[in-house]
This record gives C-alpha cells, sequence and structure tokens, in this order.
C-alpha cells in the first residue's frame, strides 16, 4: 500500500521538518478535500496523524478525522496521542481500519498487549526515533530505547505493523532511511515494516520495494510537488 499522510494541526494540513512543531507548513487549509482529491487520483489508503493529540494525548482533530473517515473511500489509518482502550475502540466504531499507537508502547507495553488481544490487526505500533533511538511524546522527548529492542517486545506481544519514521530524515525530502528498514524487515521478517519519513521521489519507493517494504507513507513529496498522486496511482496499479 502506499499511504498519502494527512498530518493535522489546528484543523489543518501540515508537514511538520524532523518533527519540529515550530517548524510548520501548512499543506491544505481543507483536509477533507485532500482526502477527497487522493481518493479521486484512484488512492485508497490514507495515513492520519493528529499532531495536537500526539502532544496532548487527546483526540484533538477528532471532528476532523470523522469527516475525512465519512469522506475518503478505503483504507485508512490513524495515529496521535492514541493511549487508552477507550479511544481505540472510539476509532474502530468510527471505522478506522489501523490505529498507531506511539510513546505508550514504551511506557505501558501492558495496554498494547491488552489491545493486541482484543482488536488484533486493527493495532499499529508508531516507532520513531533518530539516531538508533525512540522518541515518544510527538517526538519531542528521546529515549534510551533502540528500534530493535522495541520492536522485539512489541512482535512478542502480538504486534504485527510498525510504522517506522527517522526523525532526522522526516519532511526533509532527502530520501529514507533504506539501512535502517531494510535491517528491520529482515530481523523481523514476520512483521510488516511500513516506511515513513524522507520519501523524496517515486525511486525511493522502488527501492524501498526491492528491500522488502510493502507499505509506504508519503507526505512531503507530494506537499512539495516531488511526487504526483498520478505517479503513485501509477505506481500502485
Amino acid at each position: 500500500m502506499i499511504l498519502p499522510a494527512i498530518d493535522l494541526l489546528d484543523g489543518q494540513s501540515v508537514r511538520l521538518l524532523k518533527g519540529n512543531y515550530n517548524a510548520v507548513t501548512v499543506v491544505n487549509l481543507d483536509p477533507i478535500a485532500q482526502a477527497k482529491k487522493i481518493n479521486e487520483s484512484g488512492l485508497e489508503a490514507l495515513h492520519v496523524v493528529d499532531l495536537d493529540g500526539a502532544k496532548s494525548g487527546l483526540a484533538a482533530n477528532l471532528k476532523t478525522i470523522i469527516a475525512i473517515r465519512q469522506n475518503f473511500t478505503g483504507f485508512i489509518e490513524v495515529g496521535g496521542g492514541i493511549r487508552t482502550m477507550a479511544q481505540i475502540e472510539q476509532y474502530q466504531n468510527l471505522g478506522v481500519d489501523r490505529v498507531i499507537l506511539g510513546s505508550i508502547a514504551l511506557k505501558n507495553p501492558t495496554l498494547v498487549q491488552q489491545a493486541v488481544q482484543k482488536y488484533g490487526g486493527l493495532i499499529a505500533v508508531g516507532v520513531d526515533g533518530k539516531n538508533g533511538k525512540v522518541a515518544t511524546e510527538g517526538w519531542l522527548e528521546q529515549s534510551d530505547v533502540n528500534f530493535e529492542t522495541l520492536l522485539s517486545a512489541m512482535t512478542t506481544i502480538g504486534v504485527k505493523h510498525f510504522i517506522v519514521t527517522d526523525v532526522a530524515r522526516d519532511g526533509t525530502l532527502q530520501g529514507p532511511n533504506v539501512a535502517l528498514l531494510a535491517e528491520l524487515q529482515k530481523s523481523f521478517a514476520a512483521a510488516n515494516i511500513i516506511a515513513s519519513g524522507g520519501i523524496a521521489q517515486i525511486s525511493d519507493l522502488e527501492v524501498l520495494h526491492q528491500v522488502g517494504i510493502q507499505d509506504i507513507i508519503v507526505g512531503k513529496a507530494l506537499a512539495s510537488g516531488n511526487i504526483s498522486l498520478k505517479q503513485l496511482a501509477e505506481l500502485e496499479g
């Protein structure tokens, strides 16, 4: 799957540079219209992040996410500040296809285990970091846990989907961290490693597919015009 990204901040679609909330570029004032345009191009998957929620732990952009779900035909995954079973259930009831747990995977792995037991493949874990270490709280805090340690713990409790983001690459258009993604996919062959961050051109997607990455999130490259929705739709087709 190719998943265009819609990152929500104050109800708008934005891009951050390297996860910096002080380096915001507005992509679209109307995320619902943006989602419709993605659908119209022939793409049927969407990656949505509540950036306000990632900081606060509250579903700050819930109304916008509901509207996107109502207006988009296809697969939607949602992340950003989801830290309780009630929030997971709320998104499931809205028709969200995959719920991404982030900081909570480090801070409360028991909750992740309970979520996987109850919801199975609905649950994904976002593994964000730089220099090999995982970041939390909307990328505002850096932990001492490395990517492999977190993935190992999460696969043990049954998590199968991981959105892996090298924060140092995110929003930079410098290309994805292919070495990291390929190594994780090789080490955790039964897991679905979903690439996020740094995609700059259409050839990046082809390289990732060659190293075994099936699902890829595209954000800044679309917003900047480096990659078009038409190109992505053709690649999917």
